[in-house]
């Protein structure tokens, strides 16, 4: 099947690119392998320079790069200008850290010298998703490379020029010709992958099903795997959280990407005696965001990422009503072309409905009325996902003590889900397992070795 690049908001292809055969892979994949093992070799300080090169790159780029993620996924200038200095920032992060994260550890034992070291893994296969085209990647690729690993990406069939662009990136940059290698193959080629000699481990960001598929293929070949799937966050206000703020970021945390992220505010918790409130000022929020074309700079929320994702949601949408939700807001898909949906609520959710057990992937937010804390704790855990969650109150001591009965792999207090390179990303339960980012990211994709001397 060939990579189509097709612009969401107009549904136009921009350009088609045809999929490698499986000998074009085996050679992508053992060019990759003996880069990796002269890449090996290098010094940190050599790493580094590289490293910092494709940040200061990346902040040169942004435009070009946010026309590029507008264009091909449908995400608005802002967030892709956004998308871009975040990735600046990982790049940066472990240019400067990842020395020290992989430094020799000396333990003491009965030899007369034992320590544990971290050395490079080898090829590491990223199977990474459309949704944050070039952050999924880097968040992998910088610590991965900074290891003295080698990187091969297969990105989601929709961004293919974002894959190429992330290639370039890393040539421009100065690092070693296939180090970094795009694979134009399709998802059923990624098998074939996973079990070559060339590959040491992967990593996949997507879908439950994808994630399953993905470890099964892994764990046969006896190849390291880290998963991050989906979310279905709990973002729960408490009686005396201050409305007008926990709103605002209910908005943003919602309908940022247009609802398209893993770690977006999905469940809306509020308990009784604030929910009428706070659904109010949720709703006059929401319906100030500017849909358009989001290559307009006034644009707050731009299409879906494709016109069968659309599809997919309104049926969730149209299902939950059925079953008892309220339509409080949107929950058409909007006329014309492009796969635009409004930023949409559905108020009265409950376990009836499809909205409460399932991740809805776009700009609609499901409000589950809790009757007290204790009801918001039980619904915030009622769900196979684990990845995120937050919690809204003005008694932050309280909130802490709640959140940590919240079966996430991370919870805020007062504060929106997102990641930071300075800390570990990753989920719980069905949301995967194995950690990016942070020392635990780089450390989940390299030899931990001991070392033990008389």
């Amino acid at each position: 099947m060939p990579y189509i690049s097709l612009n969401p908001a107009t549904n136009k292809t921009l350009k088609t690119y045809t999929s490698w055969d499986s000998h074009h892979l085996a050679i992508a994949l053992e060019q990759a392998h003996d880069a990796q093992r002269t890449w090996a070799q290098t010094t940190f300080s050599e790493r580094a320079e590289l490293m910092n090169r494709a940040a200061m790159l990346l902040h040169e780029r942004g435009n070009e790069y946010a026309r590029l993620m507008a264009m091909e996924m449908g995400k608005p200038l802002r967030e892709g200008r956004a998308e871009t200095e975040k990735c600046a920032l990982a790049c940066d992060y472990y240019a400067v850290h990842a020395e020290h994260f992989m430094q020799i550890e000396m333990v003491q034992t009965d030899a007369n010298k034992s320590y544990v070291s971290y050395d490079p893994i080898g090829v590491v296969l990223g199977v990474m998703p459309w949704n944050f085209p070039f952050f999924q990647v880097i968040r992998f690729a910088a610590p991965s490379l900074m290891a003295g690993n080698g990187c091969v990406l297969k990105h989601a069939a929709s961004v293919p020029q974002c894959a190429l662009a992330l290639e370039q990136l890393f040539l421009d940059a100065g690092f070693p010709l296939h180090l970094f290698t795009t694979l134009m193959i399709d998802a059923a080629d990624v098998v074939e992958a996973i079990a070559s000699h060339h590959v040491h481990a992967v990593t996949l960001t997507g879908s439950e099903s994808a994630g399953r598929e993905v470890a099964s293929h892994a764990g046969q070949h006896l190849k390291k795997c880290v998963l991050e799937l989906g979310g279905s966050d709990a973002f729960i206000i408490l009686g005396d959280a201050d409305l007008e703020q926990a709103a605002s970021f209910a908005v943003r945390s919602r309908f940022q990407n247009c609802g398209q992220s893993c770690i977006a505010a999905k469940r809306i918790i509020p308990v009784a005696e604030i929910a009428d409130e706070f659904v109010s000022l949720f709703i006059e929020k929401a319906a100030d965001l500017k849909m358009g074309d989001p290559m307009s700079e006034t644009t707050q929320l731009g299409p879906m990422a494709r016109l069968d994702l659309r599809e997919d949601l309104h049926q969730q949408v149209t299902d939950s009503i059925a079953q008892g939700a309220q339509a409080v807001l949107g929950c058409e898909p909007a006329p014309g072309e492009g796969a635009f949906y409004p930023p949409s609520i559905l108020d009265r959710v409950t376990a009836k409905t499809r909205a409460y057990h399932e991740e809805l992937f776009g700009p609609v937010a499901a409000v589950i009325r809790a009757t007290d804390e204790e009801e918001a704790i039980h619904i915030a855990n009622d769900t196979r996902f684990g990845l995120g969650s937050s919690i809204w109150g003005r008694d932050s001591q309280h909130a802490e003590k709640l959140a940590q009965r919240i079966q996430t792999g991370c919870s805020f207090i007062n504060g929106m889900v997102r990641s930071d390179p300075r800390l570990p990303f990753g989920g719980t339960k069905a949301s995967g397992f194995g950690r990016e980012l942070s020392y635990h990211g780089i450390r989940e994709f390299v030899n931990i070795k001991t070392v033990w001397i008389r």
